[in-house]
C-alpha cells in the first residue's frame, strides 16, 4: 500500500512538504520532527523507505535455559528489548532437555559471526563444568557477559542477584513472624547460586533463629529444580516438623504449597512458604506467593550495557556486579502457629 503524504502529514501534524523532505532523507528537518514523521509511518502501517531503516549494529547471541521457568523468558524479553534499543539484533537460543546444548548453540552463533553473547544461568553457574569454553571465547576475542553465576579468573563482566543476601532476608522475615524451624529447599549444590543461598540461610539461621550449626543439616533439602523437586523436598521437611520453608525458586515454592495441601495442611496457616525470583503471575497464585524478587530489569540492562561497552572497545570492568534482591510480602507467609510461638502456654 502506497503511503499518501496527506495521511502521514495529518498523523504527524506537519506539512506534506516536511513529510516529503523526511522520506527523501533531505536536510533541514529538526530531529524530533523527523522522528514524528517516521513514527507516523509506523503507526499507519507503512513500510519505511530502505534508506531510512535503522541498520543493525550486529547480531548478539542470547543463550538461556529452558523457558518452563517464567523467570527466564522475563530476562530474555528485557535483554532483547535493550539490545534492540542499542541497535543490535538478538538471536535467542533456548535450551531444552535432550536438545541443543550450550556449546552447540555457541558454535551456531560463531558461524553467524555474532558480535557478542549473553549467557543466562548457563554452564558458568555450574562448578562441575569445564569453564575453558569461556576462556576460548574471550581469547578469540569475543565479548561475553554472564548472568547469575560466577567463575573466578574469567575476564568478563558477571551480573548476579545477591543470593546470599536473599536467603538472609528470607530467614529474617520468617523469624520476625515467630518461626524457628525454617527449612531450605533449593537445587543441586554444584551451582554457584545454590551455594550462596545455602551459605546465607545457614548464617541467618544460626544468627537470627538461634539454631546450632550442627542442627541445620536435617533442615536443608537439595532437590531438582522445578515444581516436582520442591514438592518432594517439602514432604521430607514436613516430616521433620518445619513450620516454614525458604525455596530456591518460585516453582519450587509452588511445589511446597502442593505438598502441604496433599497432607491436609494450609498455607500459610500451617506452613509458610517463601519463593525466589518473583516470576510473572506469582501475585495471582493461591495463595499469592511471598518471594524474593530478582531485579530483572536492572540486571538485564546492566548486562547489555556491559556487553555493548565491550563490543565498542570500551572494556567494562571484569568483575561481578551484585544486585540487591527485594522481599515481596504476599499471602503465603504468616505468623507461626501458636504452639510454636508459645510452646508452654496452657488454655484456661
Amino acid at each position: 500500500m502506497r503511503a499518501r503524504l496527506s495521511d502521514i502529514a495529518q498523523q504527524a501534524e506537519v506539512s506534506e512538504a516536511t513529510v516529503s523532505r523526511v522520506l527523501n532523507d533531505r536536510p533541514g528537518v529538526a530531529p524530533e520532527t523527523r522522528q514524528a514523521v517516521l513514527t507516523a509511518l509506523d503507526v499507519l502501517g507503512y513500510e519505511r523507505p530502505a534508506r531510512l531503516r535503522k541498520r543493525s549494529a550486529g547480531l548478539v547471541g542470547l543463550v538461556v535455559p529452558e523457558l518452563d521457568n517464567p523467570i527466564f523468558p522475563a530476562f530474555a524479553q528485557v535483554i532483547e528489548s535493550t539490545l534492540a534499543q542499542s541497535g543490535f539484533t538478538p538471536v535467542l537460543c533456548t535450551q531444552t532437555a535432550g536438545g541443543v546444548t550450550e556449546d552447540e548453540y555457541v558454535e551456531m552463533l560463531l558461524d553467524r559471526q555474532v558480535s557478542g553473547i549473553v549467557f543466562v544461568s548457563g554452564l558458568h553457574a555450574d562448578t562441575a563444568a569445564n569453564h575453558d569454553r569461556y576462556r576460548a571465547l574471550i581469547a578469540r576475542p569475543l565479548p561475553v557477559v554472564m548472568i547469575n553465576g560466577y567463575v573466578p579468573g574469567i575476564g568478563a563482566p558477571f551480573v548476579s542477584c545477591d543470593d546470599r543476601e536473599a536467603a538472609e532476608l528470607a530467614v529474617a522475615h520468617l523469624v520476625a513472624l515467630g518461626h524457628r524451624r525454617i527449612g531450605l529447599i533449593t537445587g543441586p549444590d554444584r551451582f554457584v547460586p545454590v551455594q550462596r543461598k545455602v551459605a546465607g540461610w545457614r548464617a541467618a539461621m544460626t544468627r537470627m533463629a538461634g539454631v546450632a550449626e550442627a542442627d541445620l543439616g536435617p533442615l536443608a533439602e537439595l532437590s531438582l529444580f522445578g515444581v516436582e523437586g520442591g514438592e518432594a523436598a517439602a514432604g521430607r521437611l514436613l516430616d521433620r516438623g518445619v513450620t516454614a520453608v525458604v525455596c530456591g525458586s518460585d516453582l519450587m515454592a509452588l511445589g511446597a504449597v502442593r505438598a502441604a495441601r496433599q497432607r491436609g495442611l494450609t498455607v500459610p496457616g500451617d506452613l509458610s512458604v517463601l519463593g525466589y525470583d518473583d516470576s510473572p503471575l506469582m501475585a495471582f497464585t493461591d495463595p499469592p506467593l511471598t518471594t524474593m524478587r530478582q531485579p530483572v530489569i536492572a540486571m538485564a540492562v546492566a548486562a547489555v550495557r556491559a556487553l555493548v561497552d565491550e563490543i565498542n572497545g570500551h572494556g567494562a570492568p571484569h568483575s561481578e556486579y551484585l544486585f540487591r534482591p527485594e522481599l515481596v510480602v504476599r499471602g503465603s507467609t504468616a505468623v507461626a502457629p501458636a504452639a510454636v510461638r508459645f510452646p508452654y502456654a496452657r488454655s484456661a
